[in-house]
């Protein structure tokens, strides 16, 4: 799982993933962050460590006895064990190791269990100055529960009962009448607060969707899902600032063809063969190539990793995918493409002058009269010939020309 460039294991134990189970429909990016979250928050953890350590180790000064002296270093070696965790898991995940997700959330409940023992045991002291000391700040940390595993709401209700719901049971056991109260509030506290937790983390949810739609339509085109110019910009610029960029590649794409398409059969027609082509682009290049809609019917892709054959064989692939036939709303639409290719440092060591170059080969690819590839500074033969693979031929007066 990953937030921004950190990576988390996603829990792989029955019990640990349905306690970190998201609803129904959550995106995959979200539940990613929701895990990554589950690490994050260290205000509240730290507060949570030390509260709940000065906690029995008041009661074992006013009450050194047996059983608090023993509920203080399983609480010692709990937070420790915590602590671990958390930092490996931390170290782990920003170098792109495995971190201990499934035992992070299994501490989490052994910490929460270990507190409402502490609990149980005070109460049934008999002594309401300990009972006081122990319990308060199980109550108080109910709170910092839910805001630090809002990401995982099965998980903060879980650790809410296993800290508060002895204290009911002790409360009964002891036989005092005038805490009968406790037995009645704790239940209705417990019920309240994981209701908020579940609350707390669909409105989290609710946040993340929305914040990341907004990033897409901000730097993706809203027609094909492809990056958009700003973001090509970005990307590119990115790229060549790198200390030594290995072999990049940008190819300037454009439709032969694709005017008579909107003209002839609407634009509606003409969008969605934009979609279908934008989906060949993809299915052609490599992972981690960056694909965008400049607009109209230009298209751009980016490449690392490419010398001038590479560069010139991704050209003609990407050639032979594009110049087809494409059966869209009833109608064949064929269409050809043409394909400008520029290579970083060689043709252009800044975004503006390597797209310049990449367009200067386009041109002369367009010229060419037929789907060609052209690398910058030097023509290169034209792309194998592309024969329409769907559809029966058009009527003449509508055939298209795929140059």
């Amino acid at each position: 799982m990953q937030t921004d460039d950190v990576v988390f294991s996603a829990p792989t134990w029955r019990l640990t993933r349905w306690l970190a189970a998201v609803p129904e429909g959550t995106p995959d990016t979200i539940r990613q962050r929701l895990v990554a979250e589950l690490f994050g928050n260290l205000p509240v953890f730290f507060g949570g460590l030390i509260a709940t350590v000065v906690g029995p180790l008041s009661v074992v000064v006013f009450k050194p006895s047996v059983w608090f002296i023993a509920w203080l270093m399983v609480e010692a070696v709990i937070c420790a064990v915590r602590l671990g965790v958390l930092v490996h898991g931390r170290r782990a995940a920003r170098r792109g190791e495995r971190t201990y997700t499934d035992l992070h959330i299994v501490m989490a409940l052994a910490w929460s269990a270990n507190l409402g023992l502490g609990c149980l045991m005070a109460i049934l002291s008999g002594d309401w100055l300990i009972a006081t000391i122990a319990c308060v700040p199980a109550a108080a940390m109910v709170g910092g529960i839910c805001f630090r595993n809002f990401a995982a709401p099965r998980l903060a209700s879980t650790m809410i009962a296993l800290s508060l719901s002895p204290m009911p049971v002790a409360t009964l056991m002891s036989g005092e009448s005038a805490l009968l109260g406790v037995t009645l509030l704790v239940p209705l506290f417990l019920f309240s607060m994981s209701v908020s937790a579940f609350q707390m983390n669909a409105t989290v949810v609710s946040a993340m969707v929305a914040e990341q739609e907004n990033r897409h339509r901000a730097t993706h085109d809203d027609l094909t899902g492809l990056c958009n110019r700003a973001h090509l910009i970005t990307q590119l610029g990115e790229r060549l600032t790198r200390e030594r960029p290995r072999g990049l590649a940008l190819f300037y794409l454009d439709l032969d063809g694709f005017k008579q398409v909107n003209d002839t059969f609407g634009h509606g027609t003409g969008d969605r063969l934009l979609q279908l082509v934008s989906e060949q682009i993809n299915a052609t290049v490599r992972a981690g190539d960056v694909t965008a809609r400049l607009g109209g019917d230009e298209f751009v892709v980016l490449a690392d990793g490419l010398d001038r054959a590479g560069a010139i064989a991704l050209g003609h692939n990407l050639c032979c995918e594009i110049a087809r036939s494409y059966s869209v709303n009833g109608h064949d639409c064929v269409i050809g493409v043409s394909v400008g290719v520029a290579l970083a440092p060689e043709q252009g060591g800044e975004a503006t002058s390597l797209l310049a170059a990449a367009d200067a080969a386009l041109y002369t690819a367009k010229g060419r009269g037929a789907p060609s590839v052209v690398m910058a500074g030097t023509a290169v033969g034209p792309s194998p010939s592309i024969v329409p693979t769907a559809g029966p031929p058009l009527p003449a007066t509508l055939q298209l020309n795929p140059s």
